[in-house]
């Protein structure tokens, strides 16, 4: 794809940033990271405004230089992040739009669009690990129902969300990766119990989720059933390909701030310390030129990224810990402090060779699919 702004591009991003000016200093203060009724509110007003503005749907239907331009130009801006609308906006509703009836499109993506309500990703287990196909939440038929049993872990913003995109397994007998479906289920149905985690950093955003003979209408699978594997590997590769654009926008910038830390505090001083720096911002460099490419390639699928994603993954991950392992360094004693900067990003930077499919599937992923090396034993 052709790097530079088109003329088109270039009246879009003055547009944007135009417009980001104007509308950021009316914002309320950002909630307590604990009051998620305050964030779920926060986050869906700032969808709202977008919405209203005409930006909602940018993820969904612009080209892919529009795309990176408004992730740019937000980021930038320090504009609100998607927050408690993640999964509806980056997971959950690409795969509806890409997988849904005409009839699932329309209750579905409006209410995502306008910010009206929260997803959750109910597909991890607590006994499944890594193999996610291992999963073993029940469903089966009964009438216009399936009626769902089972339990979900690390259930990204349960305690707020409306809906759940939930893998169950239909087909016991079937071999494990054809054997699944995927459901949108409502999470105010009779049955289910939510169970917040609290994570290292000190937060939480995670929940376990219980469900006793909670019943979804068939009406709410997306594909058909037992052929919830393929519309899985839909939402993981929006979730792999595209959904962590923005944040290595974010990097960059704190890539500059580090530097200018060090000048402050007299660490810029370390030739190590400046070697560092120098070898994260062409890794921040790199991958985001990785992201500009996997968004075209995405243009040029039909909409879906590609297993590229997953190269952008297993090395965004790494380089985020090594970021905030820098970001550390330059802090020096002050990274034992909370409230300083970058620290809490340290902690939970640690997650990210985990969420989204861990570094050893995509190892995986990338050995086979890419390099067409055979699978292991």
């Amino acid at each position: 794809m052709d790097l530079a702004d088109s003329p088109e591009d270039a009246e879009f991003r003055a547009g944007l940033r135009e417009w980001l000016g104007k509308v950021l200093p009316t914002l309320p203060p950002k909630p307590s990271p604990d009051d998620w009724p305050g964030r779920r509110a926060y986050d869906l007003g700032w969808q709202r405004t977008l919405y209203e503005a005409g930006y909602a749907d940018v993820h969904w239907q612009a080209s892919p230089g529009v795309r990176l331009i408004f992730l740019e130009e937000t980021e930038r801006a320090g504009a609100p992040y998607v927050g408690a609308g993640f999964v509806g906006l980056l997971h959950a509703g690409p795969t509806i739009a890409a997988e849904g009836t005409a009839e699932q499109r329309a209750r579905w993506l409006p209410p995502i669009l306008r910010g009206e309500e929260v997803w959750c990703q109910g597909f991890s287990e607590p006994d499944a690990g890594s193999d996610l196909a291992a999963l073993r939440t029940r469903a089966w038929r009964d009438g216009d129902d399936y009626v769902v049993s089972g339990s979900k872990i690390w259930t990204s913003h349960a305690e707020v969300a409306d809906w759940c995109e939930l893998l169950v397994r239909t087909d016991p007998a079937a071999p494990k990766h054809r054997g699944i479906t995927w459901l949108a289920m409502p999470m105010d149905a009779p049955g289910i119990t939510v169970r917040p985690l609290r994570t290292l950093a000190g937060s939480a955003e995670f929940a376990e989720v219980f469900l006793d003979e909670v019943r979804v209408p068939v009406t709410h699978r997306v594909g058909a059933e037992n052929d919830g594997w393929r519309v899985t590997m839909v939402t993981l590769s929006f979730e792999r390909g595209t959904a962590f654009v923005g944040e290595v926008v974010a990097c960059r910038r704190v890539l500059g701030e580090l530097a200018v830390e060090a000048r402050r505090n007299g660490r810029w001083d370390d030739p190590a310390l400046r070697r560092r720096l120098g070898a994260l911002n062409a890794e921040f460099r790199a991958l985001w030129r990785l992201t500009q490419w996997s968004v075209s390639e995405a243009e040029a699928e039909g909409g879906l990224p590609g297993v590229g994603g997953s190269v952008f993954k297993l090395r965004y991950s790494q380089a985020r810990q090594e970021l905030y392992d820098t970001a550390a360094d330059v802090l020096g004693e002050e990274s034992l402090d909370t409230d300083r900067p970058w620290v809490h990003d340290r902690l939970s930077s640690l997650s990210y060779t985990i969420a989204a499919g861990t570094s050893q599937i995509q190892r995986n992923i990338v050995a086979e699919r890419i390099l067409g090396l055979p699978k292991g034993r």
